[in-house]
């Protein structure tokens, strides 16, 4: 861009480790052990065709209602294997780990593996069979994030908290389309109503597609708590600061799907992802082209990631 070789730095892109495979035989989860997402030279090669210099790798979560046992050794197995990748092109990959956050208070969930592997952020659901992250008993994992000050990136799964059965069913693939924004939508307010981003004003939090809904929420979230009586917020702010205000420490950061404009929130809470190995159309000549100043494009490309992920 005007002579200057941006690095472009992808928040979002999937990835599976095979020897989960042997961990998932034989138990209700074994349909999850698939290839489709492995991690070898095509990804590489992809990534250089769309001018992707750094790829942060995170792992669909499926564990969530697994034992301890069971999810103690695919949180492992997961972990060990994107470390091993990430040290081997380390020019090239970070990784998140993905905790199992039904055992909130679990030792694991509090080491997050940043420290021992190098994870560079955690990956979370939107929810744990239905239950906000915003619930008190989940406390001890924002503490610990916020702690080592590594990203959260909330990946969603088809709002199956807030739709009943087969409520997406039909055409045009509606749980990603339409359910996941809304699940994201929902955990990144349950995070302000509830209290949890005054509790721990530190965290850095990512949302998957909030771009499309979040901001259409504002001129009623931002008034909910002064005109319902019945709403019970715990926030300290009005909901517009958490998304809006730049000087405050807190902030969450969407990963840009659609090209932004000079009308939304600026270029510093948005951040750019593909969704890689799924097939997404690219956008990174549609944020060239986007009518924003050329700091912003460099910013949303990889400046924002480059500072939260520490590369």
């Amino acid at each position: 861009m005007a002579g200057k070789r941006l690095r472009v730095v992808d928040v979002h892109a999937h990835a599976t480790i095979q020897e989960v495979a042997d961990v998932l035989k034989g138990t209700p989860l074994e349909r999850y052990a698939q290839g489709g997402r492995a991690l070898g030279p095509d990804r590489i090669q992809e990534m250089d065709k769309r001018g992707i210099d750094v790829q942060a790798l995170d792992i669909n979560l499926l564990w969530y209602a697994a034992d301890r046992d069971l999810a103690t050794k695919i949180v492992q197995v997961h972990d060990e294997g994107l470390a091993k990748w990430c040290k081997a092109h380390s020019d090239r990959f970070v990784a998140f780990t993905s905790p199992a956050l039904q055992f909130p208070a679990w030792p694991r969930s509090r080491s997050i593996c940043v420290k021992t592997l190098g994870m560079r952020g955690v990956t979370i659901g939107g929810h744990v069979a239905g239950e906000p992250l915003s619930m008190p008993k989940y406390d001890p994992f924002w503490a610990k994030v916020q702690d080592l000050g590594v990203l959260v990136f909330m990946h969603p799964n088809g709002a199956e908290n807030v739709a009943k059965a087969d409520a997406f069913a039909g055409a045009g693939d509606l749980g990603n389309i339409i359910g996941n924004p809304l699940e994201t939508a929902l955990f990144l307010t349950h995070l302000i109503f509830d209290g949890t981003l005054d509790r721990f004003p530190q965290l850095k939090v990512c949302g998957r597609t909030p771009a499309a809904t979040c901001p259409q929420y504002l001129g009623r979230t931002d008034v909910a708590c002064d005109v319902r009586p019945n709403a019970k917020c715990m926030n300290k702010k009005h909901p517009r600061e958490y998304c809006t205000n730049r000087s405050l420490p807190i902030r969450w950061f969407s990963q840009r799907r659609h090209p932004p404009s000079r009308g939304g929130n600026g270029a510093e809470p948005v951040v750019y992802g593909t969704d890689i190995p799924l097939v997404w159309p690219d956008t990174i000549d549609v944020i060239l082209a986007a009518e924003i100043p050329a700091p912003q494009k460099e910013a949303i490309l990889g400046g924002n990631l480059v500072k939260l992920l520490k590369l």
